[in-house]
């Protein structure tokens, strides 16, 4: 894989002194440096992994580090949350974690992002960055990221802790992705979290870990990435496998998105033609105007698990069309085949005439 990202100026002698154990490595060097310092980073939670993830980063010297989570500070989270300490109980984890960075290096840049990810923000916000690292703790999220990196048609690194295990892979979009992994949610409740499985913090920093080097590699073009690859570890036998992951042929079915356009959906239920719509937008959106009898289902909610869709003909839309292509491919993944999504979305239906309710 090519480098991400561009070299940035000529390093000072004083970021020469910095980084010189990079400077000796010949697959980065100081042209590898002026990448990283070059670069965009994007954190995805400042918890178990995030948390090692940005010290890492910071040391390695990412220009610029993006830290997006709506979180505070608990005591609970201290025992693996490396980058929070106790003065920090109750802070906000964005605050905290932009400290840590500054202590280690304020010469870097931190842009908090104090909320959490949605469908609605996502594109914005990771559309800043050069590369994404995924820490996050929830199926919703994990899915909302890959989806959106998907449509941006980047890669990214992504990973996960619970117990004494850890998982660890890059996706891309030409490749193998998250849905490859896991092509739907698992039913709500049949697996724990951190708070009801507990984690070993150390298992924490070891993912993390190799996140950053992931990231390190991407950025600066150095090595085999672990793109087609997942890595798994099991922190009490010590051990590391490599498990082979490719794409999931309905995936790629995906990326031919069926539409219907407004004219032909007006037609269809003048003819009493039996198609579901299904309005993907969010629940005040839906609320402001909407298409008669459609059945709301949030886009983070169905990305989530596409299995919640109902059955037979469905029409997917949202406000433009970006957000029902974006849950048209988590459907077609999933094995659906009876869906398609409304071109111009609702936008589209009230410029056509259609009525609103």
């Amino acid at each position: 894989m090519r480098p991400l990202v561009a070299p940035g100026p000529e390093l000072t002698p004083a970021q020469r002194e910095r980084w010189s154990r990079h400077l000796l490595l010949p697959e980065i060097g100081e042209e590898g440096q002026r990448r990283l310092l070059n670069a965009r980073v994007l954190v995805v939670g400042a918890g178990g992994l995030g948390s090692p993830a940005l010290l890492y980063l910071a040391a390695a010297g990412v220009g610029t580090i993006g830290v997006v989570d709506d979180d505070v500070v608990e005591e609970s989270n201290l025992q693996r949350q490396v980058a929070h300490g106790t003065a920090d109980v109750g802070r906000a984890k964005v605050d905290s974690a932009a400290d840590a960075v500054a202590r280690l290096d304020p010469s870097l840049t931190v842009v908090r992002h104090r909320e959490r990810l949605t469908a609605q923000n996502a594109a914005d916000v990771v559309g800043g960055y050069d590369l994404v690292l995924d820490g996050s703790d929830t199926f919703e999220t994990r899915y909302l990221v890959n989806d959106t990196l998907v449509a941006a048609g980047r890669p990214w690194v992504w990973g996960a802790v619970l117990r004494f295990d850890g998982h660890v892979s890059v996706f891309d979009p030409a490749g193998a992705t998250y849905r490859d992994l896991f092509p739907t949610a698992p039913p709500p409740g049949t697996v724990p979290g951190c708070g009801e499985a507990g984690v070993l913090g150390g298992v924490c920093a070891a993912v993390a870990s190799v996140m950053v080097t992931e990231a390190v590699k991407l950025v600066t073009g150095a090595g085999r990435p672990l793109t087609g690859r997942v890595l798994v570890h099991d922190a009490l036998a010590m051990t590391w496998r490599e498990l082979p992951l490719r794409p999931d042929p309905r995936r790629s079915a995906a990326e031919v998105l069926p539409t219907v356009s407004a004219q032909d959906l007006l037609r269809d239920g003048q003819e009493g033609a039996a198609r579901t719509v299904v309005d993907v937008r969010e629940p005040d959106e839906h609320a402001a105007g909407a298409v008669p009898g459609a059945v709301l289902l949030p886009l983070a909610e169905l990305l989530a698990d596409p299995g919640r869709l109902p059955g037979g003909p469905v029409v997917l839309h949202c406000e433009r069309g970006g957000r029902s292509a974006q849950a048209l491919r988590a459907v077609v993944a999933s094995g659906r085949t009876d869906v398609v999504h409304l071109d111009g979305g609702f936008a589209a239906w009230r410029a056509a005439g259609g009525p609103v309710v």
